[in-house]
């Protein structure tokens, strides 16, 4: 059974940082594409960023570019994003995703491409 566990939310003031991560379990860690995505209140989910199954290409949404850093640790099986002088507009429930593929460089940006989802965790950024 796949799960995707995030952990690392909170309450922080605008300017703060915040690391999330997510741990994956019940698949091959190091054959997924992983990616991290965002909703809103009244909002459609979207992508924030999203990492190669090796880590060596990732993207970001322009909104976050800049500011957070996706990164994976094979290890540990856990991936991360680190938020860095956050806005009031990051204010979100943030969701990890896997996506298994053989292709160790391709990135996907579509929330139907992923096919494992973790629960979510919130993320609240004051003014």
């Amino acid at each position: 059974q796949v799960q995707l566990v995030e952990s690392g939310g909170g309450l922080v003031q605008a300017g703060g940082s915040l690391r999330l991560s997510c741990a994956a379990s019940g698949f091959t860690f190091s054959s997924g594409a992983m990616g991290w995505f965002r909703q809103g209140p009244e909002k459609d989910r979207e992508i924030v960023a999203s990492i190669s199954r090796s880590g060596s290409n990732t993207y970001y949404a322009d909104s976050v570019k800049g500011r957070f850093l996706i990164s994976r640790d094979s290890a540990k099986n856990t991936v991360y994003l680190q938020m860095n002088s956050l806005k009031p507009e990051d204010t979100a429930v943030y969701y990890c995703a896997a996506r298994p593929t053989v292709i160790s460089s391709i990135i996907y940006y579509s929330r139907n491409e992923f096919r494992y989802w973790g629960q979510g965790t919130q993320v609240t950024v004051s003014s």
